[in-house]
């Protein structure tokens, strides 16, 4: 008897008809422990949006969307024993915007700019920039004002920032900023080497690796972005941004904006009327950490760059690959991307 379930895919369930057709999908498809999962029907997605249509889009899987409006929690989309259990949860999950808004105000009235190596100890960073404009038109960013705090959500840099370029458009009505504020401001070239300094840590940029070491992991949304305008380089290895994560990022493989994915995976607002850094710093930070604590399965080598990986689905093994079952190949296959689960193994 033909078994239905030889040419299934064990990650995302796509049935084919051929059974290379299968090994050639998980040749491209670099399923792994580390994609988002339905805890209900355990199918594996590329995103937590697309998760999230599973359950409880236009078009959900019927019996999952039934199960998780009754115990799944809207923030981590976690399914929970009882309702209790999950109102108990969520409770937690949905975090409060309201302190960070305080705090970041009142931290505006005192400025932060002693940042130095060594500062806190802290690991894991996030930093947000604010943008005033520059040229003939006003559309050109200039950085004005940048903050970094720790794991905590303690600041530890908080600073206007004088442009290198004339202001012609403070964009008041969401920075806050006047042009006093800036007249006595440090330098961006100073404020570039204090962060650059303070982000590698005494560790020579060229030996700066993903995983341990002394440089920091920097935090942020949109980072090539703000670190342009800083004028700052750093290595990507240590670079944990929300706007290029690949389970934060759409269906579509567009980035969602910070403002989006705090209301979805946090449960508050941000970014209305004038914004403050701190603000978006708290938002990353706590972006970062919940998707840190993803439980997964540790494995030595979690990379398909790996080299210990690369030859896991080489065409010389097309046999072999072929008498194995589809669980056996969702074993050895191995994530295109980082998962930040990792960084919890470096970082406690």
């Amino acid at each position: 008897m033909f078994d239905v379930n030889r040419n299934k895919c064990a990650a995302c369930f796509r049935q084919f008809n051929r059974l290379e057709h299968l090994v050639e999908h998980m040749r491209i498809s670099y399923h792994s422990v580390h994609e988002p999962t339905c805890p209900i029907c355990r199918k594996h997605c590329r995103s937590f949006e697309s998760l999230r249509e599973h359950l409880i889009g236009p078009l959900p899987k019927q019996e999952c969307r039934d199960i998780f409006a009754y115990r799944g929690c809207k923030f981590c989309l976690k399914v929970f024993d009882s309702p209790n259990s999950r109102r108990v949860h969520q409770e937690k999950c949905q975090l409060s915007g309201l302190t960070s808004g305080l705090i970041g105000r009142f931290s505006s009235m005192g400025l932060r700019d002693n940042l130095a190596i060594g500062s806190r100890g802290a690991q894991v960073v996030a930093l947000a920039c604010k943008m005033v404009g520059g040229g003939s038109d006003g559309s050109l960013d200039l950085c004005a004002r940048v903050c970094i705090i720790d794991e905590h959500e303690n600041i530890i840099f908080h600073s206007y920032v004088k442009p290198p370029f004339p202001v012609t458009n403070y964009r008041y009505e969401t920075t806050g900023i006047r042009a006093e504020y800036l007249r006595d401001a440090i330098p961006v070239r100073q404020v570039q080497r204090k962060i650059q300094d303070f982000l590698c840590n005494g560790e020579p940029m060229w030996t700066i690796r993903a995983r341990g070491g002394k440089a920091r992991i920097l935090v942020g949304h949109g980072l090539d972005h703000d670190l342009e305008c800083l004028q700052v380089e750093y290595r990507p290895e240590k670079i944990r941004d929300t706007a290029k994560y690949p389970p934060l990022m759409k269906t579509s493989k567009l980035s969602n904006s910070l403002k989006y994915l705090t209301q979805t995976y946090l449960g508050y607002d941000i970014q209305t009327g004038i914004q403050d850094p701190y603000d978006d710093c708290v938002a990353t930070m706590r972006l970062y950490k919940r998707m840190r604590s993803q439980a997964h399965r540790v494995e030595d080598y979690p990379l398909a760059s790996d080299p210990q990986n690369r030859n896991n689905f080489a065409s010389w093994r097309q046999s072999d690959l072929e008498r194995m079952s589809p669980e056996q190949m969702l074993e050895i296959s191995r994530s295109d991307y980082y998962c930040w689960c990792i960084d919890s193994l470096y970082t406690s």
